[in-house]
């Protein structure tokens, strides 16, 4: 009962300090697309953060949500405002290097989910599972392994026929860079904003780091306009705009 009651004023503070974040990432944006109408992908749904974020501060044209966890996707579905908006589709399956199934590790704290290996003999694991145990009755931070489908999304942006991505937003633990790096040249020019979450802990095992992305990005024509650091974790926010 009071792990129970533990566990929710956590998720409530960290929710409250996450907000603050969200709101300095609309600030931004509001800034840049103020009164237009806007497409907006959404990678890494989790429980409607994004969706409930730019639906609230922006005209939208289309939000396309894609969430491979099938709990939370049946949880969003659930949301009758989401579910039954001819404005929001929401999808059961992930991004990646191509059409397979892989492995989603999903922990205690969902929205540390993710499709890469994880190295639970660093501090950072340990620390993490240790301050997750004392919320929570289940004492194992790593919960289950989920089987999803992962897609490749230029083909997705092709069977849509998307012509223009506004915001394409991406928060998968450590798998941006799969997903970016698959785009296809044609896709690219589609977007005007990238806006993606980057860890720099060691827990998760990547195969690039950070200046990967970055000299990825700018190869592509894309410029770094905004940079946060997400409070208690070792993760950044950073928001890329297509130079003109």
């Amino acid at each position: 009962m009071i792990g129970d009651i533990l566990q929710k004023i956590f998720a409530l503070l960290l929710s409250i300090i996450d907000r603050k974040n969200k709101i300095k990432i609309l600030e931004f944006f509001k800034r840049k697309i103020a009164n237009q109408f806007i497409t907006v992908l959404d990678i890494g749904a989790h429980k409607g953060e994004t969706i409930e974020l730019f639906y609230r501060a922006f005209n939208i044209n289309k939000i396309y949500s894609f969430e491979p966890n099938i709990n939370l996707f049946k949880f969003l579905k659930s949301i009758k405002k989401y579910s039954n908006n001819d404005k929001i589709k929401i999808f059961n399956f992930g991004f990646g290097n191509k059409n397979e199934q892989k492995k989603l590790n999903i922990f205690s704290d969902s929205s540390s989910s993710t499709l890469n290996d994880i190295n639970e003999r660093t501090e950072y694991f340990k620390r993490k599972k240790r301050f997750m145990s004392f919320f929570s009755k289940n004492k194992n931070f790593l919960i289950e392994k989920q089987t999803v489908q992962i897609r490749n999304l230029s083909d997705f942006i092709s069977e849509q026929s998307i012509d223009k991505i506004d915001i394409l937003k991406i928060d998968t633990e450590g798998y941006e860079y799969n997903i970016l790096k698959n785009l296809n040249n044609n896709d690219f020019a589609k977007i005007r904003f990238i806006y993606f979450e980057h860890h720099y802990d060691l827990m998760i095992i990547k195969s690039y780091k950070f200046s990967d992305i970055n000299s990825f990005l700018i190869k592509n024509k894309f410029k770094k306009k905004y940079k946060l650091r997400m409070k208690f974790r070792k993760s950044f926010e950073y928001i890329y705009e297509i130079s003109k």
